[in-house]
């Protein structure tokens, strides 16, 4: 079967799973129907975690070089089906097509390294008080484990979840966002194909998450849950999970500051903005949200900002050259102008507004003269706008950094080496950008403080949060 065949129904114990409900994925570039899914049902669902608990069981028994082998077979077939799996993506997500091809790789790239790290979760020999015991604690995957995934990077949010719950010996059960299901469906079918158990990773389709999500949340036979959205969803998932002592992983909502201070090289920090707040339309989690200029910068800054945002193409992400694709909804298009309109209404300034766009396209727009008092600096944008505020000295751009609940990203450009080492000290953020707007690698831990969530994702850590210790006690004659 074609990669591209039978992405209609949920994928349960390794079979296509048929109902009545249906709801449809359109591409938001052009409103198309791209499929017409099928719901799943209780019935599957019990299916579903039937399947997961029992491949649990099995995945025990086998080795750490299996699964290493299994995930290696993985990557290997994403990069073969490469151009179907980015022309996919941006079919249903609308990023344009260069960015799709850059986020097979990057979600190809976990599934490369949870191959290696499969065969590294070590666990420990504990040197005894007497010669009548032997200590050791080893590691062992959690169990079955729930993953919740969104709209804005179909692809990488689910490698780089599934592929260390398998490294770690866990089975996967996956509710996709229901504007993306496909691409999720796509990689489970990769998966078969390179030889993961029929229940070591099932994808369940509905547009009723909630419904779904609330009774697998307080059901014991799941062990744990792991969730990339909002951090209003974090909280409810949290609740939900509380009766069973769930083990969770939350990746919640960010507000990254990008600070430009007066020693900084000004073209690059331009260049990194662009890569921080731009990629994927704005509509990502680590995305530049305030940028905060030292006052004096303003004047050579932002000529080379708005000459740089005027050569953005918007458009179809299928056509050649386009930059900047479609918002996912029309909701979030409405989201982001009333946002543009408060900050407006406040006392900001529009010194760059592109071509106004019909449907869901929305152009690139420049605002000056944001403060903390206004919408946009304490919510997350998710849409092509750049607001700009501005600071004194390195203390106030400290106190305004960290001045909203959120701690997920944050971003500086300075040529002084002491303050570096001072203000990456200072940001309370879970991942600090140093000369670079680009910080998310398979290598490295992924993942927030504050308000932003709990756990990692990628660098050894990530294979950490599928594991559990266990001591062992052995006493000779």
């Amino acid at each position: 079967m074609s990669l591209l065949e039978g992405l209609e129904h949920s994928l349960i114990a390794g079979e296509p799973y048929h109902t009545e409900q249906h709801f449809s994925v359109l591409n938001p570039a052009t409103g198309e129907q791209l499929a017409y899914v099928s719901e799943v049902d209780e019935q599957g669902t019990a299916l579903a975690l039937r399947a997961a608990t029992e491949t649990f069981n099995t995945l025990k028994t086998t080795s750490a070089k299996q699964r290493s082998e299994v995930l290696w077979r993985w990557y290997e077939l994403m990069m073969e089906n490469k151009p179907l799996l980015a022309r996919l993506l941006t079919q249903e997500q609308g990023k344009p097509l260069k960015e799709a091809m850059g986020e097979v790789d990057y979600a190809a790239g976990y599934i490369q390294w949870y191959a290696e790290q499969a065969k590294r979760s070590y666990g420990e020999v504990i040197p005894a008080n007497d010669t009548q015991h032997q200590l050791s604690a080893i590691k062992q995957g959690v169990g079955v484990v729930l993953g919740i995934t969104p709209w804005n990077f179909p692809l990488a949010m689910i490698t780089r979840k599934v592929a260390p719950a398998y490294a770690a010996g866990c089975s996967f059960i996956l509710k996709p966002s229901e504007q993306t299901p496909l691409s999720a469906l796509a990689l489970a079918q990769l998966a078969l194909q390179a030889g993961m158990q029929k229940g070591a990773f099932q994808v369940l389709l509905t547009s009723d998450s909630a419904g779904l999500i609330k009774p697998l949340c307080q059901n014991t036979n799941i062990r744990k849950l792991t969730f990339t959205g909002s951090t209003q969803i974090g909280r409810i998932l949290l609740e939900q999970c509380a009766s069973t002592i769930k083990r969770t992983s939350m990746e919640l909502g960010g507000n990254a500051p990008f600070i430009i201070f007066k020693s900084a090289n000004l073209d690059d920090a331009v260049a990194g903005l662009m890569a921080a707040k731009f990629r994927n339309a704005g509509q990502t989690c680590v995305a530049a949200n305030r940028i905060l200029l030292q006052q004096g910068v303003e004047a050579e800054l932002l000529p080379r900002l708005i000459k740089a945002v005027d050569k953005l193409v918007v458009g179809d992400g299928l056509e050649e050259g386009v930059d900047i694709g479609p918002l996912i909804t029309l909701e979030a298009k409405d989201k982001a102008q009333k946002l543009i309109d408060d900050a407006i209404e406040k006392g900001a300034e529009v010194i760059y507004q592109g071509k106004q766009q019909s449907g869901l396209f929305m152009a690139p727009v420049i605002l000056t003269g944001v403060t903390s008092k206004m919408k946009i600096a304490n919510q997350e944008i998710f849409a092509p706008v750049v607001s700009i505020m501005s600071f004194s000295d390195e203390s106030e751009a400290i106190e305004l950094a960290n001045s909203v609940e959120e701690g997920l990203a944050a971003y500086f450009y300075s040529q002084e080496v002491s303050q570096i080492h001072r203000v990456s000290l200072s940001l309370d953020y879970g991942m600090i950008g140093i000369n670079e707007g680009m910080v998310s690698n398979p290598v490295a831990p992924f993942g927030g403080i504050k308000q932003s969530g709990m756990g990692k994702e990628g660098g050894h850590q990530g294979l950490d949060e599928y594991l559990t210790v266990k001591y062992l006690c052995q006493k000779f004659d």
